[in-house]
């Protein structure tokens, strides 16, 4: 079993989607399910709906999964087996107050020294906790030994116990701690490998210990990906271009290019355009760039337009707003003339063709003179014969006729040649020049 792990707490990007994809790539891979876990123990943090806007988002993205389940269902198991760990002495109360630990940490800071617990309730009497009416947590013992574990991507990874730390396992009000209740979580789903950003690096060897802590020796694979940069090499934000998913769809990128790009990006693929479908055959999660990658929305968009090139060109026009393989055929001439690379630039490329156009004043008689001898025109098959009667009619040359056609039929003075678009607006010659 592998695990897609999202925090219902903001909106999904692209880091989170390249999470999920690698989890379903290699669970069809190892022919095992996938689970769904929504993080959702954070109550305060959490945004209403945001759980089904993610699953919407997989379900859109084409990643299949066996099960959908809540963290905060596995609350009581997480606080049972806390309170076990308790009775074994393996955890112990601790009465420090988030004012004296964060003193404690300033001050290793001004000595410029990493900041570790110091043990200060670990030897309390049973007097000491029995009657201590004060607010408290619970920490795991940190291991006597070190932690380490042999990562997919970054090889043979060890920890020391100071590294690890006692660290807080329920939080005052008894509430699991993060690396707390996905250890825990992971035990009981049987998972077998765990996907995931290198951000959560840290967090593997608590999770590990507490694990060892509850005696649980079933292995589990771990494989941290290298962050994803943004064009300073800094690691993508919200702020960056790209980094959320809505706003990527919503500007017109395709699921199946947005999913060519995030395979694709730091790995080494067979080709550069390929579907989901194609990945799972090749994909080799040994291959991934062990150093971090850095977001090119331009990629983005070569690859968006290839993939906007190979749709039918009747389903192509449906994302501009016909169901005509003329209009099809006229997106894919701006696609490969690099006028448009998205659905979004493309309805607008065409809603100006069929818009009122503005002439610069140097070409508004032309255009004028033109409209009127085009309204009144006959049909014509070939381009050639249109553009010698509205040449002949008009009594415009050369210098004065290409650039106002263009903007009379297009609404632009650039962009594919009037001649190639003919053949897929003559037909609809009334509506565009009206």
């Amino acid at each position: 079993m592998l695990r897609f792990a999202p925090s219902p707490t903001e909106d999904m990007h692209i880091a989170d989607l390249r999470v999920a994809l690698f989890n379903y790539i290699l669970s069809v891979q190892k022919k095992e399910d996938l689970l769904i876990r929504i993080e959702d123990i954070d109550k305060e943090a959490n945004v209403e709906g945001k759980d089904k806007e993610i699953i919407g988002l997989l379900d859109l993205f084409g990643i299949k999964y066996s099960n959908v389940m809540y963290q905060s269902e596995n609350v009581k198991h997480h606080r049972t087996m806390a309170l076990s760990l308790l009775h074994e002495k393996i955890a112990f109360n601790c009465f420090c107050t988030p004012a004296t630990l964060e003193t404690k940490k300033e001050e290793a800071k001004a000595n410029n020294k990493a900041y570790s617990y110091d043990e200060a309730c670990l030897s309390l009497s049973p007097e000491q906790t029995i009657d201590n009416e004060d607010a408290f947590t619970v920490r795991l013992r940190k291991p006597s030994v070190d932690v380490e574990f042999t990562d997919l991507i970054n090889a043979k990874l060890s920890f020391s116990p100071i590294e690890v730390d006692s660290f807080i396992i329920l939080h005052a009000d008894k509430s699991p701690t993060y690396n707390f209740a996905c250890a825990i979580d992971d035990m009981l789903a049987d998972i077998t490998m765990v996907i995931r950003d290198e951000d959560h690096l840290s967090n593997t060897p608590k999770q590990i210990a507490v694990r060892a802590a509850l005696n649980y020796t079933k292995e589990i694979q771990y494989a941290h990906l290298p962050n994803i940069l943004n064009g300073s090499g800094e690691k993508m934000s919200k702020s960056d271009e790209g980094f959320n998913l809505k706003s990527l769809l919503e500007e017109g990128f395709l699921p199946e290019a947005i999913i060519n790009y995030l395979v694709f990006m730091g790995n080494k693929a067979p080709q550069e355009i390929f579907s989901l479908k194609d990945a799972l055959e090749w994909f080799d999660l040994s291959k991934i760039s062990k150093s971090p990658v850095t977001f090119d929305i331009d990629k983005l968009r070569f690859i968006n337009a290839r993939h906007l090139d190979l749709l039918d060109d009747i389903e192509l026009s449906r994302y501009v707003g016909f169901a005509d393989a003329d209009i099809g055929k006229l997106a894919k001439l701006y696609l490969n003339s690099q006028e448009a690379s998205t659905t979004k630039e493309l309805k607008a490329k065409i809603s100006a063709i069929f818009s009122d156009k503005q002439m610069p004043e140097e070409f508004a008689q032309a255009a004028s003179t033109m409209k009127a001898v085009i309204k009144n025109a006959p049909f014509f098959e070939e381009f050639n014969d249109f553009k010698s009667y509205i040449m002949k009619e008009s009594g415009l040359k050369e210098d004065f006729f290409f650039t106002p056609l263009q903007l009379l039929l297009t609404g632009a003075p650039n962009g594919p040649e009037v001649e190639k678009m003919y053949p897929f607006i003559k037909n609809y010659m009334p509506e565009i020049v009206k």
